[in-house]
């Protein structure tokens, strides 16, 4: 049995075409089901839902053999045990630093004022910031981080940004770039060592199927 690990939303519809790809059909939709493992149309093959920040873990642990996971996702995850072939190119997005539209962020930057940062990507803030020689004060929050700065909770946030509408809405802008984010194939180290003649051609039917 093959086990991949993904999560609802978008990064399980884009993830459709190419396990299509692959010759493997969800038979139930994770969104409508509240089955947590989903069968397909094949009986070698299933998929496990996980929240997205889980998927790392689970393929780590071998749990689960295959994952899609967002850069961001990984990077916070650290990567360890995890087989990284493939960047899906899917669920693009941008982490970014955002503030209150009425915050002067490059004065604070110039002024070596200490900020206090909210956000759930704790490592990638930490990098960012100590590169920029900024001193912060970091606050982990699981969500709903435009309410930070807009409550004084913090002077900014470190967020994903796609569109920018949330940010608008919420008065809020984005005023730096830290990276650009799509998600990626994990793969368990062992089960592709163990399990290669099932895996492998998984990965290759991806691959060919990004090329088109």
């Amino acid at each position: 049995m093959i086990t991949i690990a993904l999560s609802k939303g978008r990064i399980f519809e884009e993830t459709m075409p190419l396990l299509a790809a692959a010759g493997i059909t969800a038979l139930d939709d994770p969104e409508t089901s509240r089955k947590l493992i989903l069968d397909t149309n094949r009986s070698d093959v299933r998929l496990i839902i996980v929240r997205a920040s889980d998927v790392p873990t689970y393929v780590q642990y071998g749990a689960a053999d295959i994952g899609v996971a967002g850069k961001d996702v990984l990077n916070e995850h650290g990567g360890q045990g995890l087989y990284q072939p493939l960047d899906l190119n899917i669920a693009r997005c941008r982490m970014m630093v955002a503030v209150r539209d009425d915050f002067d962020y490059e004065s604070a930057v110039k002024q070596g004022a200490r900020l206090r940062v909210a956000t759930k990507y704790v490592n990638a803030a930490r990098e960012h910031f100590a590169a920029k020689g900024v001193h912060i004060d970091l606050i982990k929050l699981y969500g709903s981080m435009e309410l930070a700065p807009l409550v004084g909770l913090s002077d900014v946030i470190v967020d994903l940004v796609s569109s920018g509408g949330t940010l608008r809405a919420n008065h809020l802008k984005a005023v730096e770039h830290i990276s650009d984010v799509s998600s990626r194939l994990v793969v368990n180290q062992a089960a592709l060592k163990l399990k290669r003649d099932k895996i492998q051609p998984m990965l290759d039917a991806f691959a060919q199927a990004l090329i088109k």
